[in-house]
């Protein structure tokens, strides 16, 4: 067997353990007396926020009624879909049940919820129970609004060179098989990002680059016509990464075409429209196209009292929060958590992973009656692929800044080492988040 140098035994060893290490160390709360209480919490959603929390509450308090309200049983690392869609990963390696991860003694009631109403402190069900709460924690995630896309069929994910991976984990892994049959011919490559907020907004970047690489690999890169879509007038929102990823992507051939949104697609024909802010339409022909639908809060939320009234979310329907103790700003006893909250950026399991200390620390000090002792400074994270064994460690706060968490990784530079985080770390930090850990 040839050895390993130095460097890299350096860099696969023990270097490469220090962001899960430090985030299976970040276990504060277990130190702390419990708080005696007998509020009853109620957490909506069952995402790595909602269970996180859960379990976070579970340890700090003695005596409180715990209940998850979400009617689904499969807990999917949504992180993990990008590696899936691009043939990196079995699509098994993402699908896990949420029933493992759940605290002992919460109460589950599997169901949806259909009503908030938090002038009465209560939430009524699809199946019509009634549940009040002392205390709320929004973590519903967002809306996939595909309908809002003229011609497009989610059940057509797959075929005709048709991929979206964020529909479910099967359209995952019908996106890699799309991807796989085109990157053995080329041809024209289409792909988009809409023009509203979105969860994990590198993921449209990170299959980009990867729908490149591919093509490279099978020596079809130059045979391609590739061009973006932006429903924005960037790729990305922090300038510094805008610029990166434009060079990238013109290093790569992929042309860029901004204020652009998808709003009809003709499957079997294989041509999407694009609009402009104007009105102008352009058609594009495809043999691979990549879909992005538009996002939004969930409906219950968008027509509930929690959603912005008035503002730049109030169009989406994002739960009203301050962004700086998440926290509801006309509900006090009501908090949000993940891809739902109306923040300038933050949905991201990063951007959970450090809302959730902050969400459980503040609803306790207010079941204390004390003011909230925390500020969240917007972190968001994300490993951006650029291609296979490279990566870049992507770190920002809500005004863009560079919050770099490993001081040997340049922000604006690829590795290997941010590869390996986001290859074969970064699953078993996210299980230590689900289960209140980190």
């Amino acid at each position: 067997m040839k050895p390993v140098d130095a460097s890299r035994r350096f860099w696969l060893g023990g270097v490469a353990t220090l962001p899960l290490a430090a985030a299976l160390s970040t276990t504060s709360a277990p130190a702390q007396a419990r708080v005696r209480t007998n509020a009853h919490i109620v957490i909506v959603g069952s995402g790595l926020g909602g269970i996180a929390s859960a379990n976070r509450l579970s340890r700090q308090l003695d005596g409180a009624r715990i209940t998850i309200v979400d009617k689904r049983e499969a807990h999917f690392y949504q992180p993990g879909w990008t590696l899936v869609a691009s043939g990196l990963w079995p699509a098994a390696k993402t699908v896990d049940s949420n029933a493992r991860y759940h605290p002992a003694g919460v109460e589950w009631v599997k169901d949806n919820v259909a009503e908030f109403d938090p002038v009465a402190n209560a939430i009524v069900t699809e199946g019509g129970q009634r549940i009040g709460y002392d205390f709320l924690i929004v973590a519903t995630g967002c809306q996939l609004n595909y309908s809002a896309i003229e011609g497009m069929d989610t059940s057509a994910i797959g075929q005709n060179g048709l991929g979206s991976v964020y529909h479910s984990i099967d359209a995952a892994s019908a996106t890699w098989t799309a991807m796989d049959a085109f990157r053995k011919t080329g041809g024209r490559a289409v792909a988009n990002m809409p023009h509203t907020p979105m969860k994990c907004a590198g993921a449209p970047i990170k299959m980009a680059f990867m729908l490149a690489d591919r093509l490279r690999q099978a020596g079809k890169l130059e045979q391609t016509d590739f061009t973006f879509y932006s429903g924005l007038g960037t790729v990305f929102g922090v300038p510094a990464y805008n610029q990166f990823i434009l060079k990238r992507f013109e290093t790569l051939g992929v042309e860029v075409e901004l204020n652009q949104r998808l709003t009809s697609i003709d499957i079997g024909s294989r041509r999407a429209t694009f609009v402009s802010p104007e009105g102008e339409k352009t058609q594009a022909d495809y043999d691979f196209i990549h879909v992005v639908p538009p996002m939004s809060a969930p409906t219950v939320v968008r027509n509930s009292p929690l959603a912005w009234q008035e503002g730049p979310f109030a169009g989406g329907g994002w739960l009203e929060v301050d962004e700086k103790t998440l926290r509801h700003r006309r509900f006090p006893n009501v908090f949000g958590l993940g891809d739902v909250n109306g923040t300038r950026r933050g949905k991201t399991a990063a951007t959970v992973k450090a809302g959730v200390p902050i969400v459980v620390t503040h609803l306790i000090e207010a079941i204390n009656g004390q003011e909230n002792s925390l500020q969240f400074n917007g972190y968001t994270s994300c490993p951006l692929i650029t291609r296979e064994g490279s990566a870049l460690l992507v770190e920002f706060d809500y005004d863009g800044n560079f919050v770099p968490s490993i001081p040997f990784i340049d922000p604006m530079k690829e590795s290997y080492f941010a590869w390996v985080m986001k290859h074969r770390m970064l699953l078993p930090a996210y299980r230590a988040v689900l289960h209140g850990r980190a």
